[in-house]
């Protein structure tokens, strides 16, 4: 038999895994300021035989000990995991972007600059001054990099992802 060529097909975006040093404190940023719903409330799970235990034992190896978790989801069904572990290791500056993993997230909301208060408000941070104009005096498209109250990096978009980059975002 022959191999046959398929195109693969684009897969949805299930959840992402955020790592927070206070999972309340988290869970209320995430609710109150995203506006995200609490699918699951923090719960603490231990290393033990149980299946998550097991599972977790086979993510992070032994002697992972316990952590706290709490189940969020966006507005577009998006899954969001808050972990709070045990020794939380909160680094100085978490905007490391040079190098290999994650070093942000984004989200939609068409008053970019209201969010971007809010967030402040709740202690995060501007990562820029303002934010800024993908295609200025020409279309509103604008985005800007922000900073949770625990290090975490989320970028705010006015539009859809597909709006800003179809229209040749980085044209001169």
């Amino acid at each position: 038999m022959s191999a046959i060529n398929v195109t693969p097909y684009p897969r949805a975006f299930s959840h992402i895994g955020i790592s927070v040093p206070d999972l309340d404190a988290a869970v209320k940023f995430y609710t109150e300021v995203l506006g995200w719903y609490l699918i699951m409330e923090p719960t603490e799970i231990v290393e033990d035989n149980s299946a998550i235990g097991e599972m977790c034992t086979d993510v992070f190896g032994e002697n992972w000990q316990r952590f706290r978790i709490a189940h969020l989801s966006t507005g577009d069904r998006v899954g969001i995991e808050l972990f709070e572990f045990k020794n939380q290791q909160n680094p100085e500056d978490n905007f490391e972007y040079w190098k290999t993993g994650v070093f942000h997230f984004a989200v939609q909301d068409p008053d970019v600059e209201g969010l971007a208060d809010k967030i402040v408000a709740a202690g995060g941070k501007k990562r820029m001054k303002a934010p800024r104009y993908y295609y200025p005096g020409e279309k509103p498209y604008r985005m800007i990099y922000m900073e949770d109250p625990f290090g975490n990096i989320i970028e705010i978009y006015s539009h859809s992802y597909e709006l800003h980059y179809s229209s040749g975002a980085y044209k001169s």
